[in-house]
């Protein structure tokens, strides 16, 4: 046998699956599914090892779960879920992102695609609703929870902070007319 069948047939070899780890697979993406809010979706044709290994540190940080699927074992972890309306874009070679923060697989998706043109968004869902690309990069340039916490803080602060300053200029302008009055006068 030439050495480049033999290693088609390793290829192929390792990369089925038996039933039983088919089934390990999709109860494992079945987890996540059932504690995620959002799934994104993108076609990773032609990039390269350390590019996908790029993308899925930055998952990982971001807490996104990422993982290149098998499409029919995709669609069979998310039946019955509201990720189910996304089958339609299940197709091709696919990464797959979850995440329990509803904006953060989206994000990652979509920012990485913009520094790499490899990466193509191709749909996803959210809330029950199937996402197209564009519904997907709409739904990543939302901020983040933390910054919507930190943007509320920021404008409950604010009122409060300008009280606090009026109140010591008021407190400030009587103290120091009293203190003037009391004051004796040097002659």
């Amino acid at each position: 046998m030439p050495k480049g069948e033999w290693h088609v047939l390793c290829e192929e070899q390792t990369l089925s699956l038996n039933r039983n780890e088919k089934a390990a697979v999709v109860a494992d993406v079945s987890a996540q599914v059932a504690r995620s809010q959002t799934l994104a979706l993108a076609e990773y044709r032609g990039l390269t090892v350390e590019h996908l290994n790029k993308l899925r540190r930055e998952a990982r940080d971001k807490g996104v779960y990422l993982h290149v699927l098998k499409n029919t074992l995709a669609r069979r972890a998310v039946a019955g879920t509201s990720f189910e309306v996304a089958g339609g874009a299940m197709v091709g070679p696919l990464i797959y992102g979850f995440s329990e923060d509803a904006v953060a697989a989206a994000k990652v998706l979509a920012d990485f695609a913009k520094g790499n043109d490899k990466l193509v968004l191709k749909g996803g869902a959210y809330a029950g609703k199937a996402l197209n690309a564009d519904g997907v990069k709409a739904l990543a340039a939302i901020p983040s929870r933390e910054v919507l916490i930190a943007q509320v803080a920021g404008l409950l602060k604010s009122p409060i902070q300008r009280l606090a300053v009026v109140l010591g200029a008021v407190a400030q302008q009587k103290g120091g007319g009293a203190e003037e009055a009391a004051a004796p006068v040097a002659a």
